[in-house]
């Protein structure tokens, strides 16, 4: 989170809102010992248990709906050229790694000849797939309103553990124009295990000339 706020106040971002949950009293404290003159706003979802990140982002909405911002997911990391990439291309778009192996339970996107997205989630076949969603996005203030009007119509009917791509799609079907933005080689991955965790410090260790032998500690 660190590397990633880093990041955007580098590019201009000014205002955060960051979705909370689980160990949120840690997630608050980092975030302002690390940045005490930062202007952001905690979204707490007190159900996260039995909630999905559709649900956390619908609760943003007094924040976010009707504003161009960006959307990124809280365990990717990521370089700084990703997110140039998607400021150069604009409104409203996402990043998308088409090199690389992806699976079944990867959120995959499918793509006309034009890289309008026809297709989101972890349904879409490998084969068609124009590779797997990096979980950054970029929204115009158009499209944000157009998908929190969808995810407060999802909430409504029930659909409280479904992922935010739910949403992605639905306005994709009725008539929204998203386009996946191919980041080539740049490096963006998320951190779900501690092996994911060591897979990426080597990775970034070795973009720098660091050694990685040292152990990771980690306190939870």
């Amino acid at each position: 989170m660190r590397r990633t706020i880093t990041s955007l106040l580098h590019l201009g971002v000014e205002d955060f809102v960051i979705g909370t949950g689980y160990l949120e009293h840690k997630v608050r404290h980092a975030v302002e010992h690390w940045f005490p003159d930062l202007s952001v706003q905690f979204v707490s979802n007190p159900d996260f248990r039995s909630t999905n990140n559709g649900y956390s982002l619908s609760l943003c909405a007094p924040y976010v709906q009707d504003h161009a911002f960006v959307l990124l997911d809280g365990d990717v990391v990521f370089d700084l050229g990703v997110m140039e990439q998607l400021l150069e291309r604009g409104p409203d778009c996402l990043a998308v790694r088409s090199l690389g192996g992806i699976g079944l339970e990867e959120v995959k996107v499918a793509c006309d000849h034009e890289d309008r997205v026809t297709a989101i989630g972890k349904h879409v076949p490998v084969r068609g797939a124009m590779g797997e969603s990096v979980g950054i996005e970029l929204f115009s203030a158009s499209t944000s309103r157009h998908l929190f009007a969808t995810l407060e119509e999802q909430m409504r009917c029930g659909m409280v553990n479904e992922y935010y791509e739910a949403a992605f799609q639905q306005i994709i079907d009725e008539g929204a124009n998203l386009h996946g933005v191919d980041i080539g080689t740049k490096f963006a991955t998320e951190i779900d295990t501690i092996e994911d965790l060591r897979a990426c410090n080597t990775v970034l260790a070795a973009q720098q000339g660091l050694d990685v032998t040292a152990p990771i500690r980690i306190a939870v």
